[in-house]
């Protein structure tokens, strides 16, 4: 019997997309966070030489925790963009539509294995970045780890479920992986403070959602946060992300209702 909610369905099709990526977990988990390990390497050999220090301690430990909550949040995207675009292209999305799910059961479904898959690799990176010797991952505030956490997961994934609704073709997908995703990773204070930009520039900064993700994630191991000179200003930044993501949950669910671009 299906009672209010779903919750067999809501398991069945959970479970479906994390069986889905763990299958191939070398491409959906190891190869990423490889990917992230990388720009460690490139970065502390390149800026950290010479014993520079941001937020008091050294480069390598600096951007560490921005590069684990990029990784994660990328691949929070990828998974939760990859599997409904696919079924369109396939012809399979009736799969999707068909069985007795309501729109929000589909949507925490996606969503949930999205972030499943999203803390997996932040796992994995964590793991492997106490082993580089310059980084030090002690934990100063661990709620601020685990909400920018799953705030910047949860963000990514509602935000590839929508491209995925709106793509008809993997071009369309790879487009906004690149030509957004992309920028506001890269340009949201991972490898640097806003302080170092020229206002202008700081004030832009200051509205991508990336920025209070990564700074607040940062601010969990560091203690440290470039969001404000106050905790109390990580802790605004911190209900601001869960004030954008409720918001950004509600366009998803009506969008899903609607039926765009889904139901012929």
């Amino acid at each position: 019997m299906i009672h209010q909610v779903n919750w067999v369905g809501l398991k069945t099709l959970y479970m479906k997309e994390v069986r889905r990526f763990f299958k191939v977990q070398t491409q959906t988990i190891w190869a990423p966070a490889i990917t992230t390990l990388l720009f460690l390497v490139i970065f502390t050999l390149a800026l950290g030489r010479g014993g520079k220090e941001v937020l008091g301690v050294n480069f390598a430990t600096f951007v560490a925790p921005g590069l684990i909550v990029m990784g994660m949040m990328q691949n929070a995207f990828a998974n939760a963009s990859f599997s409904f675009l696919s079924g369109k292209i396939q012809g399979t999305i009736i799969d999707f539509l068909m069985p007795p799910l309501s729109e929000g059961e589909l949507m925490l479904a996606m969503v949930g294995a999205a972030v499943t898959r999203a803390v997996l690799v932040g796992l994995v990176l964590a793991g492997a970045m106490m082993l580089w010797p310059d980084v030090d991952l002690s934990v100063a505030h661990p709620w601020a780890i685990v909400w920018f956490g799953l705030m910047g997961a949860i963000f990514l994934s509602l935000l590839g479920f929508i491209s995925s609704i709106w793509a008809e073709k993997f071009d369309h997908n790879a487009a906004i992986t690149n030509f957004v995703i992309a920028p506001l990773s890269l340009l949201s204070g991972t490898f640097y403070v806003i302080d170092n930009l020229a206002p202008a520039f700081q004030i832009i900064s200051r509205f991508n959602p990336f920025f209070y993700v990564i700074s607040g994630f940062r601010f969990g191991f560091l203690g440290a946060s470039d969001i404000g000179d106050t905790n109390l200003a990580v802790l605004h930044g911190a209900l601001g992300m869960g004030v954008v993501n409720i918001a950004f949950a509600l366009i998803v669910y009506l969008v899903l209702r609607s039926g765009w671009k889904l139901k012929g």
